[in-house]
């Protein structure tokens, strides 16, 4: 494909994400944040979420659901989006959250800290919030629910895209810090490799102790 056509297929793309941002912004809302999370199904590690505040005039192309693009092209628009956009949220639920509440309350936590986290960057408070297929009762604002919400609304995008990368970026750490569990690759996913380190090595202090429970069935 020539890179005129590649590029106007993008634009395209970019002009479609912003549908429900659009039609938002004729009802009369301003400041619209995306929100999504990453880490939801790995075994370690934190699950972390993304508020995203993008300005109307955003322009940056290929911004889509993070799990789409390659590691290079998030870091790409990693860096874009946070030069851009009106603010960048991020909310966290470590791995003993996720094990005292449940993985779907600790993903509501995180969002509800990333929203909040948001608003603390702006003058005037996000009102209203774009999810991807979650509603939040800790959030008082106005909302919309929005299945695969990361592939039809560009802040929701926007925001994958921050969670993966602050995520990604964590697992890599925690890599040199318990190697032989692989996570710098498998970001705490349930790999063979990560199974064999638990095998070896045991659970380490960011493991997910009720997502192993039935361990035995792996190693």
């Amino acid at each position: 494909m020539k890179k005129e056509e590649r590029l106007k297929l993008l634009a395209e793309r970019a002009e479609e994400m912003k549908r429900y941002e659009h039609e938002l912004r004729a009802k009369g809302y301003r400041l619209i944040g995306g929100v999504d999370e990453a880490g939801r199904g790995p075994l370690a590690g934190p699950v972390v979420a993304s508020c995203v505040v993008l300005p109307e005039d955003f322009d940056v192309l290929g911004v889509d659901d993070s799990k789409k693009l390659s590691a290079k092209k998030r870091e790409e628009l990693y860096a874009l989006i946070i030069e851009r956009a009106l603010a960048v949220g991020t909310g966290m639920a470590d791995n003993r959250t996720i094990d005292d509440i449940n993985i779907l309350q600790a993903t509501k936590l995180a969002m509800i800290r990333a929203v909040e986290d948001a608003d603390a960057k702006l003058k005037v408070p996000i009102d209203f919030v774009i999810f991807d297929a979650m509603r939040i009762d800790g959030v008082e604002k106005p909302q919309l629910s929005l299945i695969k919400g990361d592939q039809k609304s560009v802040s929701v995008g926007a925001a994958s895209i921050i969670a993966k990368v602050t995520r990604d970026r964590m697992m890599k750490k925690y890599d040199v810090i318990y190697p032989g569990y692989g996570f710098a690759k498998n970001k705490g996913y349930g790999t063979a490799e990560h199974y064999e380190g638990i095998k070896m090595s045991g659970m380490t202090p960011i493991h997910r102790r009720s997502f192993l429970r039935n361990l035995r069935e792996h190693i």
